[in-house]
């Protein structure tokens, strides 16, 4: 019986770093080629990272791909009878877009098949039909060790249930009769993102009768995180076999019949457990690849933070710690006559515990200063919202001042509550070069708060830091709940408005029962109201922000585009 040995080799591109990607391919290939692997798949775009963008229209970065092709097909002969499975754009020479998002099949110096992906996703965060051509509605077979091996990329095996698309590119595989199907993929990760693949997969595996390799990238590209967690489908036992989540992997295993997949040593491979991660370690996770992926591929090794002794910059320095070692990361903590005695010393515990340095600069002399001398030029005295946001700039701009002399990325601090009802100051304490945590709630950040210190097995984030009333402390006794309805219960309206159908299944029923009930009052249906305004009003600050690590099914910015100057 025909066997086919192959590998799955999740690694981590960086975009438009089209040389430092095919030193990453070639490695993988000779790892897979030791391991006697005879097929070696590589993500979807491996050559370029997913997502090039525009870059995709500049002529330079044209050439060094038409190079980067080049190379990868001479490099093949190296290992002569080895099939390589990669992802890049390539030319289209008919009308249209100028590009296809392509799978080449290359063998020792020769392309031996070419796949267009035929679905090109234009929602969320993905804009593919800004620069590709969708590809004819073919399938693409190859006979590789008399095993017939058919291909797809990534979101044409989304379409099985014919829900999005008139094309069904799955069908029209399983209709050729394959005996394995190989996905090429650049699956972002958010939360419950990993099990519906796995859900859309198994079934459409099952529905056909066919075995499916799934592998996909990883790493931080900016605002989006890839998770990895590459697999393998058995159309009667569903995932039989996984990667890594969160770093790289070389996954391989063996193919002999359209119903059963072997590993290395040529044992059955049964269904495994496919639970995933806790929520908060999944976010734990995400969030620290993400940042340092961030920093990395931005050229800093060093990290600032303001560090008020409130929850959200303490959580902020605690995975910038883990992310890029405490050695490598500064806090500064910033005081004014309005600052507890509480905050001050809160910062020193909490990085104590974390072993990072921290600095005190004190803004109570520039704050009187800047509005003395606001006094003396404009005839009125600066009082109320202005003075109070006169502190959280003047912080913003120490801040700056660290990041522009010593070379540290600035961290922004801001959740996902604040930011989406504009509780935050643009230009104070929007400063910054990523925001880390502003896709979580405010009760996700406690939550996940409390996670840190019950991994550590100690105290990380001090209890009084998590226990104390939030408060931006801009004036005497200020409380969040003075502007703000409690996080409790702004969040479930917030994820009803912000995310709705989005939200998985059980945590959209218990926002959107919580919303049905507080909508059963007047007092209650003007809150809502509120806040939609609220969201609406503040569009413009968070056109302004820095980018934010996504770990939700919608987060701001290209996920989420909206108008600034629109009524609604």
């Amino acid at each position: 019986m025909p066997t086919l040995t192959i590998a799955l080799a999740q690694i981590n591109p960086t975009i438009g770093d089209i040389d430092g990607n095919l030193a990453l391919i070639v490695a993988a290939a000779r790892r897979a080629h030791a391991a006697g692997a005879q097929l070696v798949a590589f993500p979807e775009l491996s050559l370029t990272a997913y997502y090039p963008a525009d870059l995709l229209e500049d002529p330079d970065f044209q050439r060094r791909l038409a190079k980067g092709v080049a190379a990868l097909i001479a490099t093949s002969k190296e290992l002569p009878d080895l099939h390589w499975v990669v992802g890049a754009p390539t030319p289209n020479t008919g009308i249209g877009k100028p590009l296809f998002n392509s799978l080449l099949v290359v063998k020792n110096g020769e392309v031996l098949l070419q796949y267009h992906k035929q679905l090109l996703p234009t929602y969320n965060i993905f804009d593919e039909r800004r620069h590709f051509e969708p590809g004819p509605d073919v399938a693409k077979i190859l006979d590789i060790e008399d095993v017939r091996v058919g291909f797809m990329i990534c979101e044409d095996g989304w379409n099985d249930e014919e829900r999005d698309y008139v094309v069904n590119p799955f069908k029209r595989l399983a209709d050729a009769a394959p005996d394995l199907v190989v996905s090429i993929n650049a699956s972002p990760s958010s939360i419950g993102r990993r099990e519906m693949r796995h859900d859309i997969f198994s079934k459409a595996s099952a529905r056909h009768g066919l075995p499916l390799v799934y592998v996909n990238q990883i790493g931080g590209h900016d605002q989006v995180i890839y998770d990895g967690a590459s697999f393998a489908v058995d159309p009667a036992r569903g995932v039989v076999m996984e990667g890594a989540r969160f770093q790289p992997d070389l996954m391989v295993l063996q193919v002999h019949s359209r119903a059963k997949f072997l590993d290395r040593e040529g044992k059955e491979l049964g269904a495994i457990n496919v639970k995933g991660l806790s929520t908060n370690e999944f976010y734990r996770e995400q969030l620290v690849l993400g940042l340092r992926d961030y920093a990395r591929r931005c050229g800093f090794s060093t990290a600032v933070v303001g560090c008020s002794g409130g929850i959200d910059s303490a959580l902020t320095l605690a995975i910038a710690v883990e992310a890029l070692g405490a050695k490598n990361v500064v806090a500064i903590t910033m005081p004014s006559h309005y600052s507890s005695t509480g905050s001050v010393t809160d910062s020193q515990r909490l990085c104590q515990n974390l072993g990072i340095e921290l600095y005190t600069h004190s803004i109570g002399d520039l704050v009187g200063q800047y509005a003395g001398q606001f006094g003396t030029v404009f005839g009125e005295p600066l009082v109320g919202l202005s003075k109070e946001n006169l502190q959280a700039r003047i912080r913003g701009t120490i801040l700056m001042e660290f990041s522009n002399r010593f070379g540290h990325l600035l961290l922004t601090t801001g959740n996902k509550s604040e930011i989406s009802v504009g509780y935050c100051t643009l230009y104070g304490d929007t400063n910054g070069g990523l925001g880390v945590i502003g896709d979580l709630y405010k009760t996700e950040v406690f939550g996940l708060s409390r996670y840190y210190n019950e991994v550590a097995g100690r105290e990380i984030i001090p209890t009084a830091i998590i226990d104390k009333p939030p408060s931006a402390e801009l004036a005497p006794g200020q409380k969040d709940t003075d502007s703000l309805p409690p996080y409790e219960v702004l969040d479930p309206i917030l994820k009803t408005l912000i995310e709705g159908s989005r939200l998985s299944q059980k945590e959209g029923e218990e926002a959107m029962k919580f919303v049905r009930e507080t909508s059963k009052t007047d007092a209650g249906k003007a809150l809502i109201e509120r806040v939609k305004k609220m969201i609406a009003r503040n569009e413009y600050k968070r056109r302004q922000a820095p980018p934010i690590l996504r770990v939700r099914s919608r987060a701001f910015g290209s996920g989420r585009q909206m108008p600034i100057a629109a009524k609604y």
